[in-house]
């Protein structure tokens, strides 16, 4: 995300004028896009996108688990 951030804001400037980043190619410009591009790619491939949304999900899960228990006036469940 970082990149996309960092290309959104060189782009920014670009665009405004301002230096030094006026002067650069577009292609010093374009390249964090680039490079969000390839950690998507490399984070769908490998699964970390799939293992950090799982250990949201299991957050949730455990979260409202431990409500409902306090509401049932049982003590919640030890991580």
């Amino acid at each position: 995300m970082w990149f996309l951030y960092l290309g959104i804001l060189l782009w920014v400037f670009k665009w405004l004028a301002i230096e030094p980043v006026a002067a650069w190619s577009w292609w010093w410009l374009m390249s964090p896009f680039a490079m969000a591009a390839a950690w998507w790619w490399l984070a769908d491939i490998s699964g970390y996108t799939r293992r950090k949304a799982t250990q949201q999900e299991a957050v949730v899960r455990r979260t409202k688990l431990n409500r409902n228990r306090q509401k049932l006036g049982l003590p919640p469940l030890k991580d």
